[in-house]
């Protein structure tokens, strides 16, 4: 079924066994006086293992008394000039365990190394275009195909049909009639930034950087509708998104340890953001 996104107060949290978390997507200000205690209800209520917070860096004394720790940060966040980060609290001392160091260092280490790329034109016969509500369909069917388990329902037709008319954007590209690779640019008008998010490509087409030439076009879409900051939050232990905003010229913003049920288990997730 999924978590669900609903409103604790005025802010907005998404929460669920999926993930096994209450994440605060949006913290609004007429709720800074209760919003600890809610989320500590909450999660009292449903067992949940982790609190996930994401706050002006302005806010972060207040969480950092009740025990959060600062994982990531953005620097401006909102409209350029606030700076956001994300917070964690551990109600289960096993959630903050970090799986596989080694191998999330070496992701990190090897995508640092990274240079910046120029990508010359898509293979002939390849074509990147940005969807629309008559793709839903086959946008739900690469999704399912490609995530066993995902933190939204991308995996549902009328769930990208509804997102389309909200607030996200998404770029697919197609090796003749087939959809072989998907991505989204989901924004968020009132702050000015955009998170690149959902990349999936087929199996057998990986390897021809179709991410990076997908996260550019968002990038020059998102710069043309005058957003300012761009951000997203990859999974830890791949190495080919993590190299990907690398070479796009994003910088790292930190690590959610054991953040994100994807693809079947819960993974550590990493930030990475660009200021336009």
């Amino acid at each position: 079924m999924g978590d669900k996104i609903e409103a604790l107060g005025h802010s907005i949290i998404q929460h669920g066994k999926d993930n096994d978390r209450i994440y605060l997507m949006k913290l609004d200000s007429r709720d800074i006086k209760n919003i600890i205690d809610r989320l500590d209800a909450l999660a009292k209520a449903n067992g949940y293992s982790k609190i996930f917070v994401k706050a002006p860096l302005v806010k972060k004394e207040m969480f950092l008394t009740d025990g959060y720790k600062v994982e990531a940060k953005i620097p401006g966040y909102k409209n350029g000039k606030e700076d956001y980060v994300f917070l964690a609290k551990y109600l289960d001392s096993s959630r903050s365990a970090v799986k596989d160091r080694a191998l999330l260092d070496d992701v990190l280490a090897t995508a640092r190394a990274k240079t910046k790329a120029t990508l010359p034109k898509l293979e002939d016969g390849y074509m990147l275009k940005k969807m629309t509500k008559k793709d839903a369909l086959i946008m739900a069917e690469l999704y399912e195909s490609v995530f066993e388990t995902y933190p939204f329902p991308i995996h549902d037709a009328q769930y990208l049909k509804k997102t389309m008319e909200e607030n996200i954007h998404y770029y697919g590209i197609f090796h003749g009639d087939k959809l072989i690779a998907l991505s989204s640019s989901e924004t968020d008008p009132d702050y000015e930034n955009s998170e690149m998010t959902d990349f999936a490509t087929i199996p057998s087409y990986r390897g021809k950087s179709l991410a990076l030439f997908l996260l550019l076009e968002m990038e020059d879409s998102m710069k043309n509708l005058g957003f300012k900051t761009l951000y997203t939050i990859a999974r830890a232990k791949s190495y080919g998104m993590n190299a990907t905003f690398a070479k796009a010229g994003y910088s790292f913003g930190g690590t959610l340890i054991n953040n994100t049920n994807i693809s079947g288990d819960i993974e550590s997730m990493n930030v990475w953001y660009k200021n336009l």
